[in-house]
């Protein structure tokens, strides 16, 4: 099965076309066009510095339902004492470079041009961050994109214990209340599954996302939406 290189031209192959790891196409550009179109076909890119765009889709893929999260009794309490304080859309540059520069020492794949890709991204009010501060001091923080009611789960990191785990907890719950249909969590890794993630077939990952619907729901800022 070949690996489909792209051009200018905005188009993707079908991700039924995708290698058994997840390999799809090479290549293109990362315009906000074409990402949008990317994540509407189940497909988003990853890639090492000094290497070409890759673009992938995953079989099975992890997600996770609102509905079904698992909060452990420690994040529980760590929640009522309310330890962090969550925001939203407060600082996206400094939330992904946060995530870039924790993966530095084992290789990062947000390449500087993948950075700016999603602050246009975020710009355009499709790309969202979450940050969790404590005394003032972000110390951990998750972003990602959403389209209709889909929310398309990137990167995380944390400085503090439990801090990422916080965000993305109040996260999910608050995206359970508008609605949102799941998070997707691109690939399965203990911390998610942990959370509720679960494995579903490609096929009907793509299928679910026919329910996208009008991609401009909640565009823009969250920083008034879930404060």
């Amino acid at each position: 099965m070949p690996v489909y290189k792209l051009d200018e031209t905005l188009w993707f192959p079908s991700p039924e076309f995708a290698w058994n790891d997840g390999v799809l196409a090479i290549g293109g550009d990362l315009s906000i066009d074409r990402l949008l179109l990317a994540y509407q076909m189940g497909i988003f890119p990853w890639y090492n510095e000094h290497e070409p765009i890759l673009w992938w889709s995953p079989n099975p893929r992890y997600v996770l339902f609102p509905d079904k999260l698992k909060v452990s009794k420690s994040m529980r309490q760590v929640l009522r004492r309310e330890v962090f304080k969550v925001t939203y859309d407060k600082d996206f540059r400094t939330v992904i470079t946060n995530c870039r520069n924790l993966r530095q020492d084992t290789g990062t794949w947000i390449t500087d041009e993948m950075l700016e890709a999603y602050c246009n991204m975020h710009k355009a009010g499709y790309a969202h961050s979450v940050e969790v501060w404590q005394e003032d001091k972000l110390v951990g923080g998750l972003y990602g994109v959403s389209l209709g009611k889909f929310f398309f789960g990137e990167s995380m990191f944390a400085h503090v214990s439990n801090a990422s785990k916080t965000g993305f907890i109040q996260l999910v719950r608050n995206l359970e209340k508008k609605g949102f249909h799941f998070i997707d969590c691109q690939q399965g890794t203990a911390h998610l599954i942990s959370l509720g993630a679960e494995a579903m077939a490609r096929s009907h990952f793509l299928d679910a996302l026919g329910a996208i619907g009008d991609i401009n729901y909640m565009r823009g800022s969250w920083t008034e939406v879930f404060e």
